[in-house]
């Protein structure tokens, strides 16, 4: 997917900078979530956590948007859409399914807002262990790779 938007892509400046915009917002929105997942350990209920069950595949969905809207081409807007449709229906589906199987109640009860909220802070240290360090050299590096592109055209 990544090669086929460097090919499909017609960049601007401008859509550039609004694209890595709402990409990098899109990345705030992950790290958040990062900062709370006790991944394998709990079902989490702090932070991002608390509104939405998906909070990283959120996150991702804009940065995909923000892809969308730097690269300029209407090619890339469909392959990104059925790409994301696909891959965060099938990572849903997963992902729930290890959660029922695991935390059983606990999950059905969250999953229908029946749960209790924890109150958490942020952990740094969390962000580093779910390696949310690879989104955000992902980022970059594929912001960069559009702006090469731009320069060389």
């Amino acid at each position: 997917m990544a090669a086929a938007t460097l090919v499909l892509a017609q960049p601007t400046w401008r859509t550039l900078q609004i694209g890595f915009v709402v990409a990098l917002s899109g990345e705030i929105i992950r790290i958040w979530a990062a900062g709370h997942l006790e991944k394998g350990r709990e079902v989490t209920r702090s932070g991002p956590y608390r509104w939405t069950r998906h909070p990283l595949y959120v996150g991702s969905t804009v940065i995909a948007l923000g892809v969308v809207i730097a690269s300029r081409s209407v090619a890339v807007a469909v392959a990104a859409a059925a790409y994301m449709a696909s891959t965060l229906t099938a990572a849903v589906t997963v992902e729930e399914t290890f959660l029922r199987s695991t935390f059983g109640g606990t999950y059905d009860d969250y999953a229908t807002a029946r749960a209790t909220p924890v109150p958490r802070r942020l952990s740094w240290a969390r962000v580093v262990e779910n390696r949310e360090y690879r989104a955000v050299a992902g980022l970059l590096i594929g912001f960069a790779l559009l702006a090469l592109k731009l320069i060389l055209r």
